[in-house]
């Protein structure tokens, strides 16, 4: 019987073509991916956290904007208001304070004129004449006096002559004794009243001696 003859060969398999996976490399595999998936999470929280914070940064920045405007659109009436008010205020006090001095050198003449006469050193002979001159001066300032109280009727000066005084309201200006009165520029006589009413006594005293 003839005998078998056994060949042997041999086969060279590499290391990675018979790495099987074990049970202990999935499960690694598997916390890895937990893992990342879990950084990934904390990623997307803190960047939704990042855009929520930037968000009400926002909104509260969008707030005080319209808060700011607001306020800068209510000052800025109020203050061009208060400007145009002061401007016209100042106007006004500038145009009555320049009447009120040229109306003063008006009276002093008128003081100074009718404080010339008296009637204790006029005779019979001229006290026809000197009465018609003194009559003429005190009937004039006594006009003028009463122009000049009723131009600063309503203003501040206007109890200067005994007149109510109404504040800053403008006044309605027409009549043709305002018109002589701006001409004249007079203002405030109220105190003269007494020397005139002392003159006229005068001469009615001298007059019936």
């Amino acid at each position: 019987m003839p005998s078998t003859t056994e060949y042997k060969h041999s086969v060279n398999v590499r290391a990675s073509q018979m790495d099987i996976p074990t049970r202990g490399s999935q499960q690694d595999d598997f916390d890895d991916k937990i893992k990342n998936a879990q950084l990934e999470l904390e990623r997307i929280q803190q960047e939704r956290k990042e855009l929520e914070r930037k968000k009400l940064e926002l909104e509260e920045l969008t707030l005080r904007k319209r808060e700011f405007l607001s306020q800068q659109v209510e000052l800025t009436e109020k203050f061009s208001s208060a400007l145009t008010l002061i401007d016209r205020e100042l106007y006004e006090i500038r145009e009555e304070t320049e009447h009120l001095e040229q109306c003063r050198s008006c009276f002093a003449d008128h003081l100074d004129k009718i404080q010339k006469h008296d009637p204790e050193k006029w005779t019979r002979d001229n006290l026809n004449e000197r009465l018609d001159k003194a009559t003429v001066v005190t009937d004039r300032a006594a006009d003028e006096y009463e122009q000049a109280a009723a131009y600063f009727e309503g203003t501040r000066a206007g109890g200067i002559f005994g007149r109510p005084s109404k504040g800053n309201r403008r006044r309605n200006k027409a009549g043709k004794g305002e018109s002589e009165f701006k001409t004249q520029l007079l203002s405030g006589f109220a105190f003269n009243l007494p020397i005139i009413a002392f003159g006229a006594v005068a001469v009615l005293v001298y007059l019936l001696k």
